[in-house]
């Protein structure tokens, strides 16, 4: 079945498909997720409401122009999850490791993409990776984590929550000009 297809079927609620999307990707997303030093519990509660939010998304139809494969879209929602309920359980979430500077998180990566990223994702990782490190830190807090401008200012230690605005679109300009060259 095509990712188009099954995209399809799940706009029009089948059980049989979105079944399917479960038991196709559940092992793949847990072994994922185990990397993140989260209880099983909390792995297993992450699938079932990323899968949830992708049933109720294609519903929706936002999921017509999807840019990358459902799984990968799927454990995007699942990982996004795994951080909220550490952040709700007042867990240490620099326990993760994609907070560690040294992580590689291809490593993780190679285990659930099947598909290489295209030019711009690729020209997007480069600029990313060529930026200082304050501004890795900002862009990863608030587009990765989803955390909030005050959020970042609070655990940046800011005085301002302008300061962080402006150091955000200062790096965001960064980037695009990296992107354009």
């Amino acid at each position: 079945m095509s990712e188009h297809q099954l995209i399809l079927l799940l706009k029009q609620a089948d059980k049989k498909a979105l079944k399917m999307l479960y038991t196709k990707n559940r092992y793949h997303f847990i072994n994922f997720a185990r990397n993140f030093k989260v209880s099983e519990n909390d792995i297993v509660d992450a699938y079932q409401d990323a899968i949830i939010a992708l049933s109720e998304k294609a519903l929706q139809g936002e999921l017509d122009n999807l840019k990358c494969s459902i799984k990968t879209y799927l454990f995007g929602i699942g990982k996004y999850m795994l951080f909220e309920k550490a952040r709700k359980n007042q867990k240490r979430v620099l326990d993760f490791p994609l907070e560690k500077e040294d992580y590689n998180y291809k490593n993780i990566a190679e285990g659930f993409l099947e598909e290489t990223p295209n030019q711009l994702e690729a020209l997007l990782q480069k600029g990313f990776a060529s930026l200082g490190k304050k501004c890795k830190e900002v862009l990863r807090l608030f587009y990765y984590r989803g955390f909030t401008i005050n959020e970042i200012s609070e655990r940046l230690g800011y005085k301002d929550k302008n300061v962080v605005k402006s150091q955000k679109s200062r790096c965001i300009k960064q980037l695009k000009e990296k992107i354009n060259k």
